[in-house]
């Protein structure tokens, strides 16, 4: 179905992939998910919890969809505070295993200023490919 591409000649990834191919198939647009829980209310005060629940949240918004973690072929992470997220990366790492299993997409980490809700620290944006 998918299909990743970890390109000759660029840096061994570590945590994503270059690229994927996306197999034919239907194509699901994620919303921004951040750590909100089920009420509304940022859950976290950490980088790592507020992932935690966001990556929740789009495993949750996938299985809405009928897809499933392995069916992504991106996501971009916006944090507030880039220096916080790499201080967090070790324990991250299991969180997202938590989540996603070894399944690592095409993966982009952008700083904002800002997100929505002033409390959040992340926020995901995704897309998968479901098998036609």
């Amino acid at each position: 179905m998918n299909r990743i591409v970890n390109a000759p000649g660029l840096a061994e990834p570590v945590g994503f992939a270059h690229a994927v191919v996306a197999g034919p198939g239907r194509t699901v647009y994620l919303g921004g998910q951040t750590a909100q829980d089920a009420n509304g209310r940022i859950v976290g005060s950490t980088v790592a919890e507020q992932f935690d629940q966001a990556a929740g949240n789009v495993v949750t918004a996938l299985a809405a969809a009928g897809a499933s973690p392995e069916q992504l072929v991106s996501l971009v992470i916006y944090t507030t505070d880039v220096p916080a997220y790499k201080a967090a990366l070790t324990e991250l790492g299991p969180v997202w295993r938590k989540h996603f299993g070894r399944h690592y997409p095409a993966v982009a980490l952008l700083g904002v200023a800002a997100l929505f809700d002033e409390e959040a620290m992340v926020e995901l944006v995704g897309t998968a490919v479901m098998p036609a």
